[in-house]
């Protein structure tokens, strides 16, 4: 009888290990699976954090290119000006028609923003003098940038054309005919008399008469040509 239960013992933990041994390899499986994929996980982190730290490490590179004097800045205007409606010191603004480039590289590319102020703005005059009108530009800001730098440039001027013949015409005129009034009534004496009221009449005319007016719409193209060297600086 002993001997049987101590047989029927045996077997049952016999049949035990048996039923434990599956268990434990489907945990080392499990365990191994898991293992895999937290090294894979790892891994790619980690190469994240070395691209992020390369691109972090990489030198933000900026270079300085001179643009030397007497280059030709060919500009559009944005702002329109004239000798009669503009003032002095008013602000004014154009852009690049297109870019400037030395040695083959782009260094202010189309469309930066060039401003300036007007220098001269004298409407034509009742009497005498032409209108005149002047601008100059003193920096560029480059497009796409927001660094300012200062240039040096000539004035731009415009002077209303003479009206020499229209003139003439008006003071000519009026003389021509106080002379013939004043031969007519006093003879010699009298057609010096009414040459010299004929002109005052003429001249009356052109004083009450401004001259032309000159300006500069907006989209009128423009050169502009810097008086000193440029220097600008390039990221990349």
């Amino acid at each position: 009888m002993r001997r049987l239960i101590i047989g029927l013992f045996v077997a049952g933990l016999a049949a035990g290990a048996c039923n434990r041994a599956p268990d434990a390899t489907t945990t080392a499986t499990e365990t191994g699976q898991s293992g895999t994929g937290a090294i894979a996980t790892t891994g790619a982190g980690e190469a994240r954090d070395k691209s992020a730290l390369e691109t972090a490490a990489k030198p933000n590179i900026v270079r300085e290119m001179t643009i030397p004097a007497g280059t030709e800045l060919p500009i559009v205007l944005d702002t329109s000006v004239g000798s009669k409606t503009s003032r002095v010191e008013e602000p004014v603004r154009a852009h690049l028609s297109r870019a400037v480039s030395i040695d083959g590289q782009p260094v202010l590319p189309e469309g930066s923003v060039v401003s300036g102020v007007v220098t001269d703005a004298t409407p034509a005059g009742k009497v005498k003098g032409r209108a005149h009108l002047a601008v100059r530009f003193d920096a560029i800001t480059p497009r796409g940038g927001d660094e300012r730098y200062r240039i040096e440039t000539a004035a731009i001027g415009r002077t209303a054309p003479a009206d020499t013949k229209k003139d003439a015409l008006k003071i000519g005129a009026p003389a021509a005919g106080g002379a013939i009034i004043g031969a007519i009534v006093g003879g010699g004496k009298g057609a010096a008399i009414g040459a010299a009221a004929g002109g005052g009449a003429g001249t009356a005319v052109v004083l009450s008469t401004s001259g032309k007016e000159t300006s500069l719409p907006v989209g009128s193209p423009l050169r502009l040509r810097l008086s000193a060297p440029l220097t600008v600086r390039i990221r990349g």
